[in-house]
């Protein structure tokens, strides 16, 4: 008997929730969602200068335009490399979240991210990227902007990576 009653009970929670959560979401059926917020400062370290500052010397070399930096991509590429740290992995993960924002803040039309690990110079980790087909696509993509961080982890000392080009 307890089986038979264990279903109707679970179907009656997940209404709930569905109910709970949908009208928490919505006010008077208007949208409520905000829109992000661009993070204007953000502070270079000499790696993350170096870095950027060879890219663009790459891509002038091979007739691009340079890109021009913002803080706010910076900012994403930190919290992502913040994440790698914390999970001591390299990944892509969280790549559609960070993209949906960048869209939504800086109105980005397309959003592209090299991710690296354990490099110890600007040269090493643009030499590797510039070797891999789908990093070099990025570098040479048709962008407008970017952002770069590099963190290290300090129990490990090994550098993380993050660089998001986009184009506006």
């Amino acid at each position: 008997m307890k089986l038979y009653l264990l279903p109707k009970i679970l179907l009656a929670i997940a209404v709930f929730i569905l109910i709970s959560c949908s009208s928490d979401m919505s006010s008077g059926g208007k949208d409520t969602e905000t829109k992000s917020e661009i993070v204007l400062n953000y502070t270079y370290n000499a790696s993350e200068l170096e870095t950027m500052n060879l890219i663009n010397n790459y891509r002038v070399s091979v007739g691009l335009n340079r890109l021009e930096i913002i803080n706010h991509l910076s900012s994403k590429s930190e919290e992502h490399d913040n994440y790698m740290i914390i999970n001591n992995a390299i990944s892509h993960d969280g790549f559609v979240a960070r993209s949906e924002n960048i869209m939504k803040t800086l109105g980005a039309k397309t959003v592209a991210e090299n991710v690296a690990r354990n490099y110890d110079t600007p040269q090493s980790v643009l030499v590797a990227w510039l070797e891999s087909p789908g990093h070099k696509e990025n570098i040479v993509g048709n962008f407008t902007h970017f952002g770069i961080a590099i963190k290290e982890n300090p129990e490990t000392g090994k550098k993380y990576y993050t660089n998001i080009f986009v184009k506006i």
